[in-house]
């Protein structure tokens, strides 16, 4: 069973005295970005131990073929399942080309963080296995992980995860370079500071 999450936020209508229309407008974009980032029109699938997000179509579809959850929350952690980073059917094939391809995986991987009112700052694990034999990289491993990482620290600006990387001969999917897999502590109850 699946339920949408609300996506919009409704607003009584209030008469505020003495506020002028640009402060309410200021607290009114505040109100309303903050909410779009913790919630989403992701699909919610009740879970022991926590819940399962679908946030996307892409996403529907693998759950629904492939039987596994894209994220799922189990206790204090989300874990998000690999996101191929793939290249397009037509070139070139080339480093350029793959970074593209790198951010939007690692765009996807936001939203599903987002989904549970994470951001990259809570992921304390990264895995990812690289296809070594990727055409854009010409065999060469450095190249391609120097490639990787420059797109991951566009995204994860924060303390560092550990990381595991793997190498490989080939992915599930024949187009795929990278599969990038991440794990975020989520504290259900944030602990207080000591």
């Amino acid at each position: 069973m699946t339920k949408p999450v609300p996506t919009g936020i409704s607003l009584p209508n209030v008469s505020l005295p003495n506020v002028s229309l640009s402060s309410v407008s200021l607290i009114a974009a505040s109100c309303l970005a903050a909410p779009a980032i913790a919630q989403s029109s992701a699909d919610r699938i009740a879970a022991p131990g926590g819940e399962v997000v679908i946030t996307d179509a892409k996403a529907r579809a693998a759950y629904e073929k492939w039987h596994y959850a894209p994220a799922r929350r189990a206790g204090d952690y989300v874990y998000v399942s690999g996101v191929v980073i793939a290249r397009a059917s037509t070139g070139p094939y080339t480093v350029d080309s793959f970074k593209a391809a790198a951010r939007s995986g690692f765009a996807r991987i936001r939203a599903q963080l987002a989904a549970f009112g994470l951001s990259f700052d809570d992921v304390v694990m990264v895995n990812s296995f690289h296809d070594w034999t990727a055409p854009e990289f010409g065999g060469d491993r450095l190249a391609q992980f120097q490639a990787f990482g420059a797109v991951k620290d566009e995204f994860m600006t924060g303390v560092h995860p550990a990381w595991t990387a793997v190498g490989t001969s080939g992915l599930i999917s024949p187009e795929g370079i990278v599969e990038v897999q991440m794990i975020a502590y989520a504290p259900r109850k944030r602990r207080a500071k000591r």
